[in-house]
Order: structure tokens, then sequence, then C-alpha cells
């Protein structure tokens, strides 16, 4: 099997972003270890204070981020990392060429029952005539990623990423360490009968939404003539995975709690780097009223609502807008 670095100087990626991604999945190695040891290490359980998000942060939430911000930090690549548990930019390197963006435990809660978690991130070059401290080098549209993917800690570990090159996905070999190419350029089949979202929040999605999903679960008897499937994961990471591996429709829609707070999921460190996956996987990703990776960031933490996956599936919930 193909090893990640030969993948990636395949796909023309130049060697300074290589060995970035190198040290930035040597970090993931470490995390994937200690959320394997589990109730072993201690690991489990929350802390004591809430994230600039205002969730109560798990105790792997603050041990992945600080591997992730030493090794990072450490590198000489990166000039700054912005980090869902960080309330601000942390300067690292103020000659590096790059920005790093990342989520470093996607869906923490699901430690304490075992089940999916995994580790998103964004890479882009960094303004040179900024300082390493300012926020607003980050503010970039997903048009200019060049490296995004996520690390999915599960039965095995998994790597999904591009370049802008296609989707791969990479499967942690532990016997010797190093991820191995084991997709190549995967396709998000165009059409689904499965869908993702969270019907709990049912009550408080607009209208449109309201409309597509009643069509789904109407069913073999609704206008949609056929039956649907729900899978809920309730971590991103889990969820968009099936999507890419299987096909499906992932949505974490607008609703109405909150007008200056439009959506759940973060621009910068969830959305962009997921809508990068899928688009380069042949699927579609839009915040409902337009493409996901046009949307210029107004500050680093920003959310956006979040529809992806299938073509075929993504653009029929669009017409639902219209």
């Amino acid at each position: 099997m193909k090893r990640l670095n030969s993948q990636l100087q395949e796909d023309g990626a130049p060697m300074e972003l290589i060995l970035l991604l190198r040290t930035l999945l040597a970090g993931c190695k470490e995390i994937s270890f200690r959320v394997s040891q589990g109730a072993l290490a201690g690991v489990l359980g929350s802390t004591l204070s809430e994230n600039v998000q205002g969730e109560t942060q798990k105790e792997l939430d603050v041990i992945s981020n600080q591997i992730l911000k030493d090794i990072l930090s450490e590198s000489g690549y990166v000039k700054a990392i912005s980090s869902e548990e960080e309330e601000n930019v942390v300067p690292c390197n103020p000659n590096g060429n790059y920005l790093v963006s990342f989520d470093p435990l996607d869906g923490s809660s699901n430690t304490d029952i075992n089940s999916l978690i995994g580790t998103i991130f964004s890479i882009t070059h960094a303004p040179q005539w900024m300082d390493a401290n300012d926020p607003s080098a980050f503010l970039q549209p997903g048009t200019q990623i060049v490296a995004a993917g996520y690390v999915l800690y599960g039965p095995s570990a998994m790597l999904a990423m591009t370049t802008g090159r296609g989707t791969h996905l990479y499967t942690l070999d532990k016997t010797h360490g190093g991820f191995l190419l084991t997709e190549k350029n995967i396709q998000v089949p165009q059409q689904t009968a499965e869908f993702a979202i969270n019907a709990s929040n049912q009550r408080h999605w607009e209208a449109p939404i309201q409309n597509y999903i009643a069509d789904l679960i109407a069913g073999e008897e609704g206008p949609r003539e056929k039956d649907f499937n729900m899978r809920w994961v309730a971590a991103m990471v889990g969820d968009v995975h099936r999507v890419l591996s299987r096909g499906g429709i992932f949505l974490y829609p607008f609703d109405k709690r909150n007008p200056k707070m439009p959506g759940k999921l973060r621009l910068l460190y969830e959305a962009n780097p997921m809508a990068f996956l899928m688009e380069q996987a042949g699927g579609l990703a839009s915040t409902g009223h337009g493409r996901i990776m046009e949307v210029m960031p107004t500050e680093i933490h920003q959310r956006v609502p979040v529809i992806l996956g299938s073509k075929e599936e993504v653009e029929i919930c669009l017409g639902y807008y219209q």
C-alpha cells in the first residue's frame, strides 16, 4: 500500500506542506493513543471549565488541544493556529508560512460512551505582512485552503484528506505507525436514501428544512416516493465519514433560537474543511443560501448552517429554499 508521503508528492504538494502535515498527524497519532487508553489513562470525564464556545470541556478536549498546540508551535512551519478550545489565535513562528485551524476533538461528549470522535483541520497560507497574533490573517474563505481533513478515532484510526487533488482515505497501520492509502479519489454516490440531522431541534428549523425533512419522513407514501433512513452519531466527523463512505446528506441548519448565531458548526475548523473534502469527492456543501467555501469569515469562531453530502440530494434540499 502507498504511504502518505508518496500520495502527497503525487498530488503535487510542496515539501514544506508535506512536512507540516506529517507533524500534524504525529499529534493525531498521540491523540489516538490517548483516546484508545480511555479509562485506563484517567482521561475521561469533564473538567470544571468551559471553552470559548460556552461548552463544558472534556479532559480529552484539553489534552488533545495541548498536544496539537505544542507540536505545531515547535514545528517552525506554522505562523499561528486557531482552535475551538482557544479564545484567541495562538502565535507560533513569525516566519511560518502556514496557518492551521482545528477542532482538536470533535464529538468529545462521545468519549464517555466509547463512540466516534475525531480531529478536524484546515491549512491556509499565512499572509506574511501580518503579525502572528493578528486574527484577521485567518479571515480567508474556504477557497484559499491548501489542505484539509480529519482523523477519525474509531475501531481503526482513519484519515480523510485533500490538498485539492481529490479526497483520499488512509488507515493508521499501528505496526509501523504510518498512515497508508486505503482508498484513492473516493467518490460520494450522487443519490442516497440516508439523512443525518439532530431531529430534537425540529421545532426551531426554518420552513424549508421543516418541509424537506417532513417529505423524507413521509417515505414511500410521500412526494419522494421512497423510504429514507436517519443516522445520527452526534459527532460531525462520524456523520461526515459515513456520508463520504456510502453517501447521504448531513444537515445542521439555521434555527430560530438565536439569530446572532446562524448555525452550530464553526466555519474555519468544521464547515470549511468538511466542505472541501466533500466537494473534492464529488459532493456539494452549502449553507442553504450559498457555497460554504465562498463564505467570507468575519471572526475566527464564526458559525454557519451546514448542508452537505450526495450531490443530487443536496440539490433537492436546496430546492426547498427557492
